[in-house]
């Protein structure tokens, strides 16, 4: 194996952070070359090899009623990012499945994108990252805050 291609999201933020540890330890073990894959990239690939065209949105919730949306154009020569991905309140969903736009998300049936299209996502790219440098595509601010090293308390 040469090069290792790995979904970096949106979406389920665990899944995507343990995928992106493999990577990381399979670099470090055997010197593959990795590139970072967006996975609403690769379901839109995914339809279009299903024989979709047009326009179409797509989303994965990203919990507290919010949703990752982007849009896509789906054509017989490719697929092109038309909106790039933002973090999308429930009400904006909502209105582009009311509207009748072409709608891949959550309630309409699970899908989750092909590994398949994963990697032919990244043939023929050449933008490979070490996999220490990968991090998921994370929309919302972080909002933890790493606790403060512990205090050592003198011996009475």
């Amino acid at each position: 194996m040469e090069c290792i291609a790995v979904g970096i999201g949106p979406g389920s933020y665990t899944g995507i952070r343990a995928a992106i540890a493999l990577t990381q330890g399979w670099q470090l073990a055997h010197g593959v070359k990795v590139l970072g894959v967006d996975s609403l990239e690769a379901l839109a690939k995914d339809e279009q090899a299903a024989g979709r065209r047009g326009e179409i949105a797509l989303a994965v919730d990203a919990q507290r009623g919010e949703f990752s949306l982007t849009k896509y154009e789906l054509a017989d020569h490719g697929i092109r990012n038309v909106e790039p991905t933002h973090l999308a309140k429930r009400p904006e969903y909502e209105s582009l499945l009311a509207a009748g736009h072409s709608v891949i998300g959550p309630g309409l049936g699970d899908k989750f994108p092909a590994a398949e299209h994963v990697g032919r996502l990244a043939v023929g790219r050449s933008d490979f990252v070490e996999a220490s440098e990968l991090s998921p595509v994370y929309l919302r601010q972080i909002d933890f805050v790493k606790a403060p090293p512990l205090r050592k308390i003198p011996p009475v």
